[in-house]
Parts: C-alpha cells; structure tokens; sequence
C-alpha cells in the first residue's frame, strides 16, 4: 500500500517520504541526519528503506541533512544540474546522479517539472508508486506555472504549498524587501493562490490534499485550510466525502502516514 509521510514542513525544514513500508524516497532532507532518522521511525519506516533522495532545489530547509544521510545509508541524490553546481561541496562523499525526465527506482516512476522560486534550477516532482498510486509535490514556487499545472493534475494525492496569507504577511513584522520576495512569482505561494487551484485539481481526480511549507510568521494551519476548503465548498465539494484535506505539520510528531 502507499503511503506519504509527511516528515518536516515549513522554513525551519522540508522532507517527505513517498512509497511503501519496505521502499521508498525521500523528497528533500532539510533537517538533521539524526531527525530525519527519528521521524521517518516514528512513522514506521526504516531509514534503509529509502532508495533514494531527490531534491527539489539548494536552500538550507530541503538540504541540510542531505549529505550526512546519504553518505552514512549508501542512498544516491537525484537532482537538477543546476541545483548539484548551486550545493557545490555539500555533495562531497556522497553518490549524486543526473536526474533524467523520468526514472524507475524503488518500484516507483519518478518526474519532475520546474517550478519558480528565486534559486538556480528548482523542480517539483510526480511519483507513481509500484500500486499504481499518483502522489504530486510543489513546493517554494512563486506561481503556478502551466509546467507546474501538468505536473500536478491527474494526482491521487497532491502536496502543494499554502506558505502565508497576503494581508498577515503586508502588515506583519517582515522588511519591506523580504516581503516583496515572497509576494514575487519566485518567492511562495499564497493561501489564495493556493485555493484557486484546489477546484482544478479536483475535477482532474485528485482527492487528498496537503497544504505545505506553511509559514509561522505569516500564516496558520486553521486559516491556510479554511481558505482551501471554501475554495472547494464553492465549487460544490463536499468534505470528507468529496476530498480530504489537511495541513502538513511543521514536524510529524504523531508519525502519522497518509495510505493510498
């Protein structure tokens, strides 16, 4: 059965595990070595059973752990040429492999399309698990792309970023420029934006959905899921009947999985 495991989410460190009990991959290690280890076996998953790591792009929050875990369970790094030259000598020691339009490991097929956010070559990624499950990832991206629309739509189950709402972020505590980048179209997605997209996706077949990369300054988990949800309840869903909804905790504390 498949299952996602929310493992980190926000600005203090992002990672997610995607596949089975006894294989899977890890999206992005923003946190300790020592953490991820933790997490991945409060959730019930030995840390051997990651085949892989694929990174989404360069930041401290979804690399910071990537090198000491890698290095100490064997497991190859996938990702963009530009974001292995923008990591430079953090890859020292460990296995890093090109990142083709599409590759098979673990039991697992594996995409990925670009997003935008202000760093060299960043990428979301689609996975289709050895059950035939779709599960699609996009995070720090400004804006929703036709690129990342594609990468997205037809998913079982979708992890998209929801990281602040606009007017807590215009009249809260950050500097002007910082404010700015995250409003830009490769700084984060709102709350609003987030929404828009929801009823899209549903009329594509998705079903689950988890709200990511939630900002602690800018945003709640109450606030990120009533805006999706009366996106959704506009366009007719129905809660727990229709979708499922819900916010990916900053660190996955319960080792709650989602099952596919």
């Amino acid at each position: 059965m498949a299952r996602v495991c929310p493992l980190f989410s926000g600005s203090t460190g992002n990672s997610y595990y995607i596949g089975s009990r006894s294989a899977g991959v890890l999206i992005d290690a923003g946190r300790s070595a020592r953490q991820i280890e933790g997490m991945l076996k409060l959730c019930a998953i030995d840390p051997l059973a990651v085949h892989g790591i694929f990174v989404t792009h360069e930041h401290t929050d979804h690399v910071s752990g990537l090198r000491v875990f890698a290095k100490k369970y064997g497991v190859p790094v996938f990702c963009t040429p530009g974001t292995l030259g923008a990591l430079g000598t953090s890859t020292a020691e460990i296995e890093v492999r090109p990142l083709p339009q599409e590759l098979e490991l673990g039991g697992m097929e594996i995409t990925h399309f670009p997003t935008s956010h202000d760093c060299v070559e960043p990428v979301g990624y689609r996975v289709r698990t050895a059950d035939g499950r779709v599960i699609a990832l996009a995070t720090d991206t400004g804006v929703l792309t036709e690129d990342v629309k594609t990468g997205l739509l037809g998913a079982d189950l979708v992890i998209l970023e929801s990281n602040h709402d606009v007017d807590m972020l215009r009249f809260g505590p950050y500097p002007y420029p910082l404010k700015q980048r995250v409003l830009s179209d490769r700084g984060h997605l709102s709350n609003a934006a987030c929404a828009a997209f929801l009823p899209e996706l549903l009329k594509s077949g998705t079903r689950r959905f988890v709200l990511a990369h939630l900002s602690r300054q800018n945003n709640t988990p109450d606030l990120a899921l009533q805006t999706a949800q009366s996106a959704l309840v506009q366009a007719g869903a129905v809660p727990e009947v229709d979708f499922l909804l819900q916010a990916a905790p900053v660190e996955n504390r319960t080792g709650a999985s989602i099952l596919l």
